[in-house]
């Protein structure tokens, strides 16, 4: 039996004696932890875990009752609601996992989670070592979840943004440490590769000049098996998952290089390349921590935005006493005192004060925004200039905050079709080049032996197809961020693709291309025996249980007390509800059975209209602006509104839209979608975010325009955080020049690669200036993407 470890490889202990049958064959294991995980995973039936793996599995630690005690405290309410968002009575959690290595271990992770029959969908993301998990956590506890990757060798504990940034310290830590190696030892190597380059040692004795060789041997060795160990690591891992990887041509380089000079200084034959190959491996690592800064801010924007948090909060309890407390302690419906200049710590309802507010965390835009008691206010806002007191409704994962920094997640995990494409093509594109160095090898070898190993090294390392796949995910990651900033909030990964191709816009009237905020402007009333008095009365009784827009216009106006019963909102038609006398109703004309009109809004009782109110709704500044900016780039504009009025009618006609349909109700909508999209038209529906739902998955692509609601509940590709359509030209604008920069990086990496591997193919690209080259494409692609940046 072997010395090793079957499940983590490591040494057994002497007089220890455990194994575990797999694939009918008893395997030796070094501790009870390494031999209770690989039981677990044979009785799951997941042995395939050990045949495709690409590295060791790590090595396994019993859990202590302290341990399983601190995983049960995941599940306290309290606690949950700093990580755990839930909707429709599916929890969703995004935990950071250790131990992931390669792409077997998210096989084995998800397929051991799945077996729990809570656990809807798991998404391991292996390079960032998290685990987005959707789970019913009525019937099952995080703590089993956790608990059930640890009986597989994987401690996992919920994503925190601070643990992420000590992570990517310690990436950028050992960048420079391995640089740090490599560049003091290329120094030293290059001292005696000068000497003997141009002739200082000539006339010395052989047995001298050898003597030198195997100090650059000595140290070129750090280099080779600490420095550039990484690239050999990532090459082997990819081919023992059967890909072909970036640093599998760079592995052949530099090791191979290395190989052939300790052959040399061996068997006291031939040259030696040392210092070529410390110099490369520097120049290589270079360019891949410039590389991990690009992309470092390509992405901290989402990371600051957790940074907006403030960490304390000031409480006022039952007695009016003022409480300095943790803001991550706050509760729901605790009251919170914010004084000018301090960061709102919370979501929350304003109770006490009035105040400006600036909300351009959110929205993009630091105009700041006026608040009075009943209005809404978010965690990681600035209150300006008044004193507030603020009723806490949404804490932990459920504030908007934090619904913005996981969506904009989902949104970057998720892979374009452009992005896959371009990893296939990556693949053929190495295995052409492996085909290729292989030929230059043999003609070379046939014309002249000794220079072709480094004309083979050269094409390996200057034709290494980095910068293409680079090309397309730091562009979309920068356009992301960017329209993030400016409060366009991207949910799928297809919208900047799918904007591209947009042939027809559809607008939703009330809200969308109007103001939404509706004043009164005519009352005509029908049954004589009620006065105006009277018919404001009742319709304001009503408009108290409607969210609609056009509850608005009746806010000034306090109805009388009355005891209703059975009040119930229609979707698509209005309100009733009903006392003791009578039944009550207002909604859109022709309700009931009873004549259509062109007003807004009709009052019934006792399914009688007894008056009409008629409405005035002002077009948004904007929208004229953005309508003929959508025009002038050949793309339909039409309006879809469920106002049977002629209010539509005239907005439409004041706009230039091609068409309107009125009256519409949310089938209606989809239906006028599907005929469009029947027609080869791409359409895209900009609507409220809410009512607007089924017409939203019927069109290719669907914008909300939204002011702090429930965003995950919001069933659009795109939602605009500042209700502001002018957002809509920005993200058109964004999208093409995402396209064209896209466009940019793919001719600089094709052109790039094109033009040097004739070059190098020929003997005219030594093996540094391949490093630099490939190295410079890269960088060139991806500062290229950094201009999205600044729009």
């Amino acid at each position: 039996m072997s010395n090793f470890c079957f499940h983590c490889l490591e040494s057994v202990p002497t007089g220890f004696s455990a194994s575990v049958i797999i694939d009918d064959k008893a395997q030796p294991m070094c501790c009870i932890g390494c031999q209770a995980v690989a039981q677990n995973i044979v009785d799951q039936g997941m042995t395939d875990y050990y045949k495709y793996r690409t590295v060791r599995a790590g090595k396994v630690e019993q859990l202590v009752p302290e341990q399983l005690a601190f995983i049960k405290s995941y599940d306290n309410e309290d606690i949950q609601d700093e990580f755990i968002a839930t909707n429709d009575n599916i929890s969703e959690v995004l935990l950071s996992v250790e131990g992931i290595t390669c792409a077997a271990c998210a096989w084995l992770i998800e397929k051991q989670l799945l077996n729990l029959t809570s656990v809807k969908r798991v998404d391991v993301n292996t390079s960032t070592n998290r685990a987005m998990i959707q789970w019913d956590k009525t019937s099952t506890p995080l703590s089993e979840v956790i608990t059930s990757l640890a009986k597989i060798g994987y401690k996992a504990y919920p994503f925190q943004s601070d643990i992420e940034a000590q992570q990517k310290q310690q990436t950028a830590k050992a960048y420079i440490r391995r640089l740090g190696v490599a560049g003091l030892m290329t120094m030293q190597v290059m001292m005696f590769a000068f000497a003997m380059y141009f002739g200082m040692f000539s006339g010395m004795d052989s047995n001298f000049e050898q003597y030198f060789r195997w100090i650059s041997l000595v140290l070129a060795s750090p280099v080779i098996l600490y420095s550039a160990l990484p690239f050999l690591t990532n090459a082997i891992n990819g081919l023992k998952a059967r890909q072909l990887n970036m640093d599998l041509p760079v592995s052949l380089a530099i090791f191979g290089a290395f190989g052939a000079s300790c052959y040399a200084t061996f068997m006291q034959v031939g040259e030696v390349y040392f210092e070529s190959v410390c110099m490369f491996t520097f120049l290589l690592l270079l360019g891949k921590y410039l590389e991990f800064r690009a992309r470092l801010k390509a992405s901290e924007f989402t990371a600051n935005l957790q940074k907006l948090l403030p960490l304390t909060a000031r409480t006022i309890n039952d007695s009016g006493e003022e409480l300095i407390i943790a803001a991550k302690k706050l509760k729901l419906n605790d009251v919170v005192l914010i004084k000018a200049g301090e960061t709102i710590p919370a979501d929350g309802e304003l109770i006490k004060g009035k105040t400006t507010v600036d909300e351009s965390m959110m929205t993009g835009e630091h105009q700041p925004v006026t608040k009075f008691i009943g209005h809404n206010v978010y965690a990681g806002c600035v209150n300006h200039d008044g004193v507030i007191e603020i009723k806490i409704n949404k804490i932990g994962q459920n504030t908007l905050l934090n619904q913005i920094i996981r969506l904009q997640h989902n949104a970057l995990t998720k892979r374009p079709k452009l992005v896959e494409i371009t990893d296939k093509v990556a693949q053929w594109f190495i295995a052409s080049l492996l085909i290729f160095a292989s030929l230059t090898a043999i003609g070379w070898y046939q014309i002249d032996p000794e220079h072709a190993f480094w004309i083979t090294i050269s094409v390996l390392v200057a034709t290494c197809p980095c910068a293409l796949s680079l090309a397309i995910p730091t562009a979309l990651t920068c356009a992301v961020a960017t329209l993030t900033r400016k409060g366009v909030l991207i949910k799928q990964a297809h919208v900047l693709e799918t904007l591209s191709q947009i042939t027809l816009f559809a607008f939703d009237k009330t809200g969308t291309l109007t103001q939404g905020k509706f004043s009164l402007d005519e009352v005509d009333i029908l049954d004589k025996q009620y006065t105006k008095a009277q018919v404001l009365d009742m319709a304001a009784m009503l408009e108290r249980y409607s969210e609609h827009p056009i509850a608005s216009a009746f806010d000034e106006i306090t109805p009388a007390h009355h005891n209703l019963d059975n009040v119930e909102v229609h979707p698509g038609l209005g309100i009733s509800a009903q006392d003791a006398n009578n039944h009550y109703a207002i909604g859109k004309s022709g309700w009931f059975g009873s004549k259509k009109s062109n007003a807004q809004a009709s009052l019934y009782i006792n399914k009688q209209v007894v008056a009409r109110f008629y409405f005035i709704d002002k077009v948004k500044n904007d929208a004229q602006k953005l309508i003929d900016s959508l025009q002038s780039q050949n793309l339909t504009c039409h309006m879809l509104t469920g106002d049977a009025s002629d209010a539509g009618q005239k907005v439409a006609k004041q706009l230039n839209l091609g068409s309107v349909q009125s009256g519409c109700s949310p089938q209606d909508k989809q239906t006028a979608v599907e005929q469009w999209a029947s027609q080869n038209e791409v359409v895209a529906m900009v609507g409220d975010g809410v009512n607007d739902s089924p017409v939203f998955a019927s069109s290719h692509l669907s914008i909300a325009m939204e002011t702090g609601a429930d965003i995950s509940k919001n069933s659009a590709d795109v939602v605009l955080l500042n209700s502001d359509l002018a957002s809509i030209d920005h993200l058109l604008n964004v999208a093409k020049q995402t396209r064209r920069i896209i466009k940019q990086n793919l001719a600089l990496s094709l052109l790039y690669n094109a033009s040097i591997l004739p070059l190098a193919a020929l003997g005219l690209v030594a093996p540094w200036m391949a490093v630099i080259g490939m190295s410079a494409s890269s960088i060139i692609v991806i500062s290229n993407s950094l201009r999205l940046l600044k729009l």
